[in-house]
């Protein structure tokens, strides 16, 4: 049984939220603040956390940076009520998974939560014709697949699991040219009408991670095509 962390200020949210999960057969723990929110989501081991933005005591976005910032990789699906490009690029880049807009359609979410669990627990489709190497090094890393890591030389870099997922799937696909929407259908299990801006900033994530921001080198993007990983 799955266990979700609902960081929610709003009565009507929480209730509709706890109690259609609880009808899905998950566990549910509800915080109605940001403060006790995060704290919650550090001292115990939850599977899924879904964040609201707008939170008395501290925002959504400032929670989310916090807790990947004290490692933890659970995924998180932000909620927001403020249809912007701003809020949504800014949830991601602090390390959210995914977003959904409010009023949501429960459906909608529940299809988020799901895919978010299956990519959780399920390993990137691997290429069929290659082999599947245990370790992948390009350049000065090392992504060690069987710990879920990237690593610099001896040092460790923290990716949260979506930003793992997607460089591991871009990495089991050297040389090839990928889509954004093919990503998404890949790494996110979406169809190709959820918005591709999301690829965008978790590609700008790992381009920071792998200090090549400014000048990609492993991380190429083919203009009007997608992205092309070089090892």
């Amino acid at each position: 049984m799955a266990k979700i962390l609902i960081i929610e200020d709003e009565l009507g949210v929480q209730m509709t939220l706890e109690d259609r999960l609880i009808a899905e057969g998950y566990e549910v723990e509800v915080k109605g603040d940001g403060i006790r929110g995060e704290e919650a989501a550090k001292q115990h081991e939850f599977d899924l956390i879904l964040l609201d933005v707008m939170l008395p005591g501290r925002d959504g976005f400032t929670v989310c940076k916090h807790l990947r910032e004290h490692g933890i990789r659970t995924p998180i699906i932000m909620l927001t009520a403020r249809n912007t490009n701003i809020d949504v690029i800014m949830g991601l880049q602090q390390g959210a998974d995914d977003y959904v807009m409010k009023p949501f359609d429960m459906g909608v979410l529940l299809a988020r939560i799901e895919a978010s669990l299956r990519r959780a627990e399920s390993p990137v489709d691997q290429p069929e014709s290659k082999e599947s190497p245990d370790l992948i090094v390009f350049g000065d890393y090392t992504l060690d697949r069987v710990k879920g890591s990237l690593f610099f030389g001896e040092d460790q870099i923290s990716l949260n699991a979506q930003e793992y997922r997607l460089l591991e799937y871009l990495a089991l696909h050297p040389q090839q040219i990928v889509s954004r929407d093919q990503i998404l259908d890949d790494v996110w299990g979406y169809d190709t009408s959820i918005y591709t801006r999301t690829v965008d900033v978790h590609i700008a994530k790992l381009r920071f991670h792998l200090k090549e921001s400014e000048n990609p080198n492993h991380i190429r993007t083919v203009r009007g095509r997608g992205y092309r990983f070089i090892p």
